[in-house]
């Protein structure tokens, strides 16, 4: 049985989620705030944290940061705020997912089951070329030297490196990096980081060798 930490200060909310979650077969831990989560989280493992963005003592960005520099536990983020400015400083402090209030509680688990998938099956290494990603670490090495990336940079390479040899179409690299909502982040958005990510691990990032662009489609890592 999967074990969930709970941190929400909406006291009907958290108690709707536990009924809903304990039918669906999770354990959840429910914590009111801040110091109370991160109390929590240090006394046992979990599978899934989910994480209200505004806390009465503290935020969610804080709590992230804290549980993402001990553990590579999939975060995800229960917020009423749409503004595409905290989408992606919650990213940039780590988070796996980000779900706007109100939501569909089977949006909820699908999302959840997605992010636990990605830590589960991120327990190898992944080699492309002359690079070495380290899922458990959170490294990318380029012969032999580590690549500082951002939160972002790193998480759009993991998504396409778990995928080596599949086709990423946009829509689907801004849907796992973002949110199924395309009003929280553009095209651009991604044209922008993938420039990055390229300017950082391709030798030649005018001719791209590792991640390869199938035009009008998306894109791709070569297999070898």
């Amino acid at each position: 049985m999967p074990n969930i930490l709970l941190v929400e200060d909406d006291e009907q909310l958290a108690r709707t989620l536990i009924r809903f979650l304990n039918a669906e077969g999770y354990q959840v831990t429910h914590a009111a705030g801040q110091t109370e989560g991160l109390a929590r989280f240090s006394e046992h493992p979990f599978d899934c944290i989910l994480l209200d963005l505004s806390l009465q003592d503290g935020n969610g960005f804080s709590v992230c940061s804290a549980i993402k520099s001990q553990s590579d536990v999939p975060v995800i983020f229960l917020t009423a705020s749409a503004d595409e400015a905290c989408t992606v400083a919650g990213f940039e402090v780590g988070a796996d997912d980000y779900i706007n209030k109100p939501f569909r509680p089977r949006e909820l688990i699908a999302r959840m089951k997605n992010a636990m998938r990605r830590t589960q099956r991120g327990s190898q290494t992944i080699c492309c070329k002359n690079l070495t990603l380290d899922p458990s670490k959170g490294t990318v090495m380029k012969d032999g030297t580590e690549l500082f990336l951002s939160a972002l940079e790193y998480r759009l390479l993991l998504i396409l490196m778990t995928n080596k040899g599949q086709l990423m179409t946009r829509d689907r690299l801004i849907d796992e990096l973002w949110s199924v909502s395309s009003e929280l982040v553009s095209d651009n958005t991604l044209n922008v980081y993938m420039k990055r990510l390229r300017e950082k691990i391709e030798d030649d990032p005018q001719n791209p060798l590792i991640i390869k662009t199938v035009r009008g489609m998306g894109y791709k890592v070569t297999e070898q």
